[in-house]
């Protein structure tokens, strides 16, 4: 339901923006042909491009907000399953999404045994054996 919505946000976001660079031409040319220099059509030229930037960049701001309200919205609905505790971690099926429920306890890490505590190489620092090289 969240990513519906934050598509949705998006669109809206972009049919903004292609309005404004569309209003941004559309006054460039107005501005070209009252140009009586070529120096006033340089700067029409400019004023247009500063706006489909500034267009360009309120887009991005606009898809990180959604993204962010998405975000908040998933970590408020998690917080609430898990009763405002941030001791479960919530499970992955096969196919990427979540299971529905089902939460697990995240459990501290044992130590090793020390049958299986890191031991010294036998070969030397390259990897081969003493007195051989990898082709013999």
């Amino acid at each position: 339901m969240q990513v519906m919505k934050e598509k949705a946000k998006n669109l809206a976001s972009s049919a903004k923006e292609h309005m404004k660079i569309y209003k941004a031409k559309a006054e460039e040319k107005a501005a070209i042909a009252a140009a009586k220099t070529e120096g006033e059509k340089v700067v029409a030229h400019e004023v247009r491009k500063a706006k489909e930037a500034e267009a360009k960049r309120k887009l991005h701001e606009a898809k990180a907000r959604h993204r962010m309200e998405r975000a908040n919205a998933q970590h408020a609905r998690r917080m609430a399953a898990t009763g405002g505790s941030n001791m479960y971690v919530s499970t992955h099926d096969h196919h990427g999404g979540h299971t529905l429920g089902s939460t697990i306890p995240v459990v501290a890490a044992k130590a090793a045994p020390s049958s299986m505590t890191a031991k010294e190489p036998t070969n030397p620092m390259g990897g081969y054996p003493s007195g051989g090289s990898k082709y013999l």
